[in-house]
């Protein structure tokens, strides 16, 4: 069974309501039509519901079973915008501009993730990722312990040898453009729960990745990943985490054992933390496009899960991203 036929598995088990803001975009539509043939999450899809219906008649899709809300004309709408005023009103959010922004969908899915009408949100067939993010951070805002949202790939790749049996969690890939000390040892602890929850991966063995190993460079650049190194191990110390390697250290023993012989991380990493988001972007594409490697996306430091897509998904995509959503909504509720 791959990784993503697991994260079905457990998505079904234990079935969520994820809400899809862009209930009006035709891949939305027939994935949330998926996602409920598979059983995966009960979706639901905001805007027009005429608009909805029209899309969805087009392509033959039935919507039997799927909640279709309009925001601009919920019964919830009002108690939803006093919510979003009290959360927004200290940075001079007016109850008009409150009440504006509920009727948007992306601000209606948010509130509905806040109140607890749904358990996850997917979006980004149109939107960007900070039309997601901001709003995202306004509302459901960050997770205890944790100031940032980053995202993880998880990189399924066909050698075995790699990481743990295949599967490696590479981390920033997609958000934070130069992470400070601080932030990188809180995307190292973000990226060892995500290796937790969604991979299965019981002992995460955290490498914070440089282009020196153990100090075999000097430069401000490898100082940064050590001093993250450092902080980690003081936010987390129960966390098997080690710093700074290079690349081939982390994964390849022999390696590992030459530059690094005491290390418990080096030449058995399974959660790659890149020390900024140009090699951390360019290193999934690399493993992606010549390795050969499954990846899907995932945002985390979100006190509850949204995620963001790329505006060239594909309905597969949509269905795996909503089943991701959905297993992270349930370590959710069970760390509570």
């Amino acid at each position: 069974m791959s990784m993503i036929e697991r994260v079905w598995a457990k998505a079904r088990q234990n079935q969520k309501t994820i809400v899809l803001p862009e209930g009006e975009e035709p891949r939305t539509i027939r994935a949330a039509a998926r996602t409920r043939d598979e059983g995966i999450a009960n979706p639901i899809l905001l805007g027009a519901p005429e608009k909805i219906r029209a899309v969805a008649e087009a392509s033959g899709t039935d919507l039997k079973g799927i909640t279709l809300i309009d925001p601009a004309h919920s019964p919830k709408a009002d108690a939803y915008a006093e919510t979003l005023y009290e959360l927004r009103k200290a940075k001079g959010l007016s109850r008009e501009e409150a009440v504006r922004l509920t009727a948007d969908p992306m601000y209606f899915g948010m509130l509905m993730v806040k109140l607890g009408d749904a358990d996850g949100l997917v979006s980004g067939a149109v939107h960007s990722t900070g039309d997601m993010l901001r709003p995202a951070l306004q509302i459901i805002r960050t997770r205890p312990g944790i100031q940032i949202v980053s995202s993880s790939f998880l990189m399924n790749c066909p050698n075995p040898a790699l990481g743990e049996n295949g599967l490696l969690v590479y981390a920033d890939c997609v958000v934070v453009p130069c992470p400070s000390a601080e932030e990188l040892a809180q995307i190292a602890i973000s990226a060892a729960d995500t290796a937790r929850v969604l991979c299965g991966i019981e002992e995460p063995r955290v490498a914070m990745l440089s282009f020196s190993t153990k100090g075999s460079a000097k430069h401000e650049l490898v100082d940064k990943v050590r001093r993250a190194t450092e902080i980690a191990h003081e936010l987390a110390p129960e966390l098997l985490l080690d710093g700074e390697m290079q690349l081939d250290a982390a994964l390849i023993p022999e390696v590992g054992q030459l530059k690094a012989l005491e290390s418990k991380v080096a030449g058995r990493a399974n959660v790659l933390i890149f020390p900024d988001l140009q090699s951390g972007n360019i290193g999934y594409k690399i493993t992606q496009r010549i390795g050969g490697a499954e990846c899907y996306a995932v945002l985390q430091g979100l006190a509850k899960p949204c995620n963001d897509l790329s505006r060239g998904c594909s309905v597969e995509d949509i269905v795996n991203t909503i089943a991701l959503t959905a297993v992270q909504a349930g370590s959710v509720q069970m760390a509570r």
